[in-house]
């Protein structure tokens, strides 16, 4: 199965940003028996190419592991050699889909009108990102001229929503901190709360 289908298919992006290094594979573990199977490591996040190293070395076989907040062609780059499987940034910068691209990652660029999410989707974007994403009426609004371009919600999502915004015509959905709230401690008690929230997230756009 291809990363692009990979994230078709499950949906659920975990975006983990400003986790503890050593925090962030108990984190992947947790959101692997949750049914999460997909995760982001956001450039902004301590020793991140590092963190995303260890992760697809340990789980990389069981979890597709990407970069989030990449803002140039270089930090794609550096995050494709460290393994990331998809690129995701806020906004749309051409040199880093073409360099995504080039070396055949998923990539996912960010924007919000209609005019910014065909520009990102005729770059070469695979998926775009809808940043910030105001609520599911907007995803309504965008899908119906725009179909044929598949939307990533990101900001925002809960449990509350998520299945509306599915109904909207999202494809996939970037979820932060209403799956892993990294300004936690986590403990024990906390890992088990991410497999259950994890477990609910999946249930939900099942």
């Amino acid at each position: 199965m291809t990363s692009l289908s990979q994230i078709l298919e499950n949906k659920i992006v975990a975006i983990i940003r400003g986790a503890n290094p050593r925090d962030v594979l108990k984190i992947a573990m947790a959101l692997d028996r949750g049914g999460v199977k997909i995760l982001e490591i956001t450039f902004n996040s301590q020793n991140a190419l590092g963190v995303m190293e260890e992760l697809v070395n340990e789980i990389g076989g069981r979890m597709l592991i990407g970069a989030g907040t990449v803002l140039t062609a270089e930090t794609a780059k550096a995050a494709i050699d460290a393994g990331a499987r998809f690129i995701i940034s806020p906004n749309t910068n051409i040199e880093t889909i073409q360099m995504t691209k080039r070396y055949d990652v998923v990539s996912i660029p960010g924007a919000y009108t209609a005019t910014e999410v065909v520009n990102a989707y005729n770059s070469g974007g695979d998926i775009i990102k809808v940043f910030p994403a105001p609520n599911t009426e907007y995803i309504k609004a965008l899908s119906g001229p725009l179909s044929h371009i598949p939307m990533m919600p990101t900001g925002g999502i809960n449990l509350e929503n998520i299945s509306e915004f599915q109904k909207a015509g999202a494809v996939a959905f970037g979820i932060g901190t209403s799956l892993v709230d990294t300004r936690r401690e986590i403990t024990k008690e906390y890992l088990e709360q991410i497999v259950e929230n994890a477990h609910n997230f999946v249930q939900a756009v099942s």
